[in-house]
């Protein structure tokens, strides 16, 4: 994956950074000493009081006999639902406050008029997936706006109509490109090219990607993956499946709903036709905010089909009501209607805490913090290498989905057990745990470099094992088969 500027050119695998720093300062690995060391060598430390971060008491399902009602807890859920900015509220109650006084006067005053509230933060948006501003737009949901951004670039032939995507893609991803299939009067087992891995595998090998792209390429209508694949966390690479595509005539688009803010990118410089993500994950806007749209200005003055409303008439001379549509060029031209704006406040004060750092920085740290997670969990819990799961049938191991090449993977790892996950799942609740669980078997572990530390990690370490001997006895053996 050296196509993917994640780091510089003098890359070194964060475990032998980690060692290293260890080793000088002669303290074990697993030791809480190490974990706090890390904490304060950390530049971004700071950054978790841009955040409200919950306490034991105030989350559910804790066990008050194991946990501390006043100290944290451990989220590591922000590929799920990242937290709160300390700033979302006062930047709501402006606007409330705002829609109070000054009624539909709120549409053009204040630093977020309503009528324009999306694109005041465009601009750093764009610095975040690495675009110019026309070509990045703050509108509806991410399924929608993959919809909208389909019907322009899935327009199927006779010859080329089929779409390829990772198999077990995001189930909203996944009906999307049914949907699509069916509107243009095919059958979606015909038109969707689903990638599994190898047997025995759980991550997609780039070469087996590339080789379907150049066997069926001329087939293919869209290409269209994940940046980071929700179930496992591989990171795929986005520039080198880019430009295997466009090189056989296919668009090439991406959902970047657990890529934004997670790692590096560069849309424009890696030549992606489209792309759309959510902003309540890494980005830390709040369930359901508003999302991203991305199209490369290469687009950007297309007479592809679209779907048009009011809102992606240039501003000039929308007020006009003559019903002559002056579409804007780029991403705001699929703008359908106003954008929300109590939506807005929410993400601008996540964008201020951005502007505060850099996804380069966010992403040094990540690589260290969970190869730090990764190396704890193998230690402890690795499969005796030679041994299959029915020779270990009676011990508790746990296998790590996620690539263990850092630069194909984001901050999350999923993790799956040889036992029931649901039991363990309830054990880590009750020692103030919050990450989650997608069946059959994973467990989604994302320390977020933005507000999680070291320490986090070291004690979650020692509260997973503790609910692994609590849950050991009820817990049944699962079909380690299924991935």
């Amino acid at each position: 994956m050296s196509s993917i500027k994640i780091i510089d050119e003098s890359y070194k695998h964060p475990l032998l950074e980690l060692q290293q720093i260890a080793s000088e300062n002669e303290l074990a690995f697993d030791h809480l000493k190490f974990a706090r060391l890390m904490d304060e060598k950390d530049p971004l430390r700071h950054l978790r009081n841009e955040f409200h971060y919950p306490k034991m008491s105030e989350i559910l399902h804790t066990d008050p006999d194991l946990v501390d009602a006043q100290e944290d807890c451990i989220y590591f859920c922000g590929n799920s639902l990242g937290l709160c900015p300390k700033k979302t509220k006062e930047y709501m109650d402006v606007e409330l406050d705002k829609w109070a006084k000054r009624g539909v006067q709120g549409h053009t005053t204040g630093e977020l008029p309503w009528a324009w509230c999306d694109e005041v933060l465009e601009a750093d948006m764009a610095k975040i997936v690495g675009c110019t501003q026309e070509e990045v737009s703050i509108m509806n949901g991410l399924t929608v706006n993959l919809h909208l951004l389909l019907i322009s670039f899935y327009r199927p032939s006779k010859d080329r109509y089929k779409i390829l995507c990772e198999d077990k893609a995001f189930p909203s991803d996944h009906y999307t490109f049914e949907s699509q299939a069916r509107l243009h009067g095919f059958n979606p087992q015909d038109v969707m090219i689903c990638l599994k891995p190898r047997e025995g595998e759980f991550i997609l090998r780039l070469e087996d990607i590339l080789d379907v792209i150049e066997k069926k390429g001329e087939e293919i209508a869209v290409v269209c993956f994940s940046g980071v694949q929700y179930y496992t966390g591989q990171l795929f690479d986005i520039p080198t499946i880019t430009k295997a595509g466009q090189a056989k005539g296919c668009y090439v688009g991406w959902d970047l709903a657990h890529a934004v803010g997670n790692v590096p990118l560069h849309l424009h410089d890696w030549q992606v036709d489209f792309a759309c993500w959510c902003t309540y994950k890494y980005l830390n806007a709040g369930a359901g905010c508003l999302a991203g749209l991305f199209l490369h200005e290469k687009h950007r003055l297309h007479d592809f089909p679209r779907l048009m409303g009011w809102w992606g008439h240039n501003l000039t001379t929308r007020f006009k009501m003559d019903n002559n549509m002056e579409v804007y060029p780029g991403a705001r031209g699929y703008r359908l209607s106003n954008t929300p704006g109590l939506l807005c406040p929410s993400l601008k004060a996540s964008l201020e805490v951005f502007n505060k750092t850099s996804l380069e920085q966010l992403r040094q740290k990540s690589l260290l913090l969970t190869a730090y997670l990764e190396h704890l969990i193998k230690e402890s819990y690795q499969r005796p290498e030679g041994k299959s799961p029915k020779e270990d049938s009676e011990a508790i191991y746990i296998d790590i989905f996620t690539p263990s090449d850092p630069r194909q993977r984001g901050a999350q790892l999923s993790l799956a057990f040889n036992v029931c996950i649901e039991q363990l799942f309830k054990e880590l609740e009750k020692r103030g745990v919050i990450c989650d669980k997608r069946l059959p078997r994973v467990i989604r572990i994302t320390p977020v470099p933005m507000y999680c530390s070291f320490e986090d990690v070291h004690r979650f370490m020692g509260c997973l094992k503790d609910a692994l001997i609590a849950a050991k006895s009820s817990l049944s053996h699962v079909d380690v088969t299924k991935v």
